[in-house]
């Protein structure tokens, strides 16, 4: 029994030794390889390095021949619920750049030689404020089984315009100088819509006929405030809190005149900023000046092309050390 410790601990010290010359082995090997690996970019070297010099100057022959294409970015706004329209039409647009209608861009007085490399793509300013409105619409339908209060119409209404992306970018990428002409054009074609523009028309009426209503509405509580005043020191006067009582006269309210008057002002002034924000169907809010693109790192031909190059020559040298292996083992 006394010598079965001593055992025990001899068995131990063989099993890491057999473990420490596993690990020296598999560092041999991995010596191995790398001396192996070194020698054969030792033995190629001349031919890696002419690869990668024939591919720079492939890459940078090719950027010199080829032209970039430019990018210029028009930031939109939809009126009248035309967003729907917007994308039909920019993907309307898409399509008969791919098809090279003739007719279509003849009629915008574009050439089919203009258009060529020409592309065009929509999409909302802002994609996570696209995706959150989407995650807020449970929420809203919650509020609409409330009573249909002011109230609760305040709140879905913020919370409408919070989660509603409003700004959508449509982006041309074209090689032509004259692309940007190209662009406006297509903008105006965008813009020609003939059922949004009459809708827009009678927006505008209505709006100026609403306008100078409110107009004449401040003139005629200008007129009675100013009435009353001048009658107030000429008659008795019994005064009661926010009113103002006239001799044979009915009580004034002085204070919902005034409130009055402030909220047709107020009026005013939106019906006024919507008919300058919805001048078109579609308002430009920004059209972008052009720009070339910044391409990837992998995307630029003088690096790419080397890459390829060295990348065949390395799937060339295993394949032929695979045959070799294969020949061995027939």
């Amino acid at each position: 029994m006394a010598d079965q410790p001593t055992k025990q601990n001899t068995s131990d010290e063989i099993d890491l030794g057999q473990l420490f010359q596993m690990i020296g082995r598999g560092f041999n090997k991995l010596g191995t390889f790398f001396l192996r690996v070194f020698l054969y970019l030792k033995k190629n070297i001349l031919i890696l390095i002419g690869l990668a010099v024939l591919g720079v100057l492939i890459g940078y022959g090719l950027k010199m021949i080829s032209t970039e294409k430019m990018q210029l970015d028009v930031i939109v706004r939809p009126n009248l619920e035309s967003k729907d329209y917007l994308y039909d039409v920019v993907a309307e647009i898409e399509s008969n750049l791919k098809s090279q209608n003739e007719a279509l861009f003849k009629e915008l007085g574009v050439s089919e030689e203009e258009i060529k490399g020409f592309e065009i793509s929509i999409e909302p300013v802002n994609k996570d404020a696209e995706k959150a409105a989407e995650k807020e619409l449970e929420y809203l339908e919650i509020l609409q089984k409330f009573q249909d209060t002011e109230l609760i119409s305040d709140v879905l209404r913020e919370e409408l315009l919070k989660n509603t992306e409003l700004n959508h970018r449509i982006t041309f990428r074209y090689k032509n100088p004259e692309g940007k002409a190209i662009a406006e054009k297509l903008i105006e074609y965008i813009n020609s819509n003939s059922y949004f523009k009459d809708l827009l028309a009678v927006h505008t009426e209505n709006a100026m006929a609403r306008i100078k209503q409110n107009e004449v509405l401040i003139a005629q509580i200008d007129t009675i405030i100013q009435g009353y005043s001048n009658n107030l020191g000429r008659s008795g006067n019994a005064y009661e809190t926010g009113t103002v009582v006239l001799q044979n006269e009915e009580k004034l309210n002085v204070g919902g005149l005034f409130s009055l008057k402030s909220n047709l002002i107020k009026d005013i002034e939106d019906r006024r900023m919507e008919l300058k924000q919805m001048a078109n169907p579609v308002n430009i809010i920004n059209f972008g000046k052009p720009y070339q693109r910044s391409k990837a790192f992998f995307g630029k031909k003088i690096i790419l092309i080397p890459i390829i190059l060295l990348s065949l020559f390395f799937l060339f040298s295993f394949l032929r050390f695979l045959n070799r292996k294969a020949a061995e083992l027939q």
